[in-house]
């Protein structure tokens, strides 16, 4: 049995060790995608700006990085230009009779558990530090999921997701907008 520890990312170690999980997980690195992938790869500057603001979690086993969720405000939504229509669209929604735009939300950035660490209950483990992290100052985190990343959207719907919206994009790759409420 692995021994992991859920923490807040810290250090550029942490950091560096996110950006090699994204990069291993990424949609154009993967054989089969049946086991989840990550859409977007970020830089090492925008990471730490991110967590500045509200920090990443990660899951470790000792020093190496087996799991992350990325934490993204409102105050980075420039720094990471591909994700801009995100929330654009986040931004056009209603949620629980008010625009998502008139709540304090966190975005869930990204989520990859490493294929050594799946099926041991990392996401769930993950997703309960994140939210004993942040559900105090936000109201609730939202995010998007491509529809055909199938063990994503299982995932998320499990630790409490609910869709709030599908759309297809322009490449055309369809999405669902899925949202924690961790104030109802």
């Amino acid at each position: 049995m692995k021994t992991l520890t859920y923490q807040t990312a810290e250090t550029e170690e942490d950091f560096h060790g996110i950006l090699q999980l994204q990069k291993e997980n990424h949609l154009h690195s993967l054989e089969s995608l049946d086991q989840g992938f990550v859409t977007v790869l970020h830089k090492l500057e925008d990471i730490r700006k991110m967590n500045g603001f509200a920090p990443h979690i990660i899951a470790k086993e000792g020093e190496k990085i087996a799991a992350y969720v990325l934490a993204m405000t409102m105050v980075s939504k420039e720094d990471v230009p591909v994700l801009i229509p995100m929330f654009d669209q986040f931004d056009q929604l209603d949620f629980k009779g008010k625009k998502v735009s008139a709540y304090n939300y966190l975005v869930v950035g990204q989520v990859c558990v490493g294929k050594d660490f799946r099926g041991m209950g990392v996401f769930d483990h993950l997703y309960q530090k994140y939210k004993e992290t942040h559900s105090d100052k936000f109201d609730f985190v939202i995010t998007e999921i491509a529809t055909n990343n199938i063990r994503s959207l299982q995932a998320h719907k499990r630790v409490g997701f609910k869709e709030i919206h599908r759309f297809t994009d322009p490449i055309p790759m369809e999405w669902s907008i899925v949202v924690w409420d961790w104030k109802s």
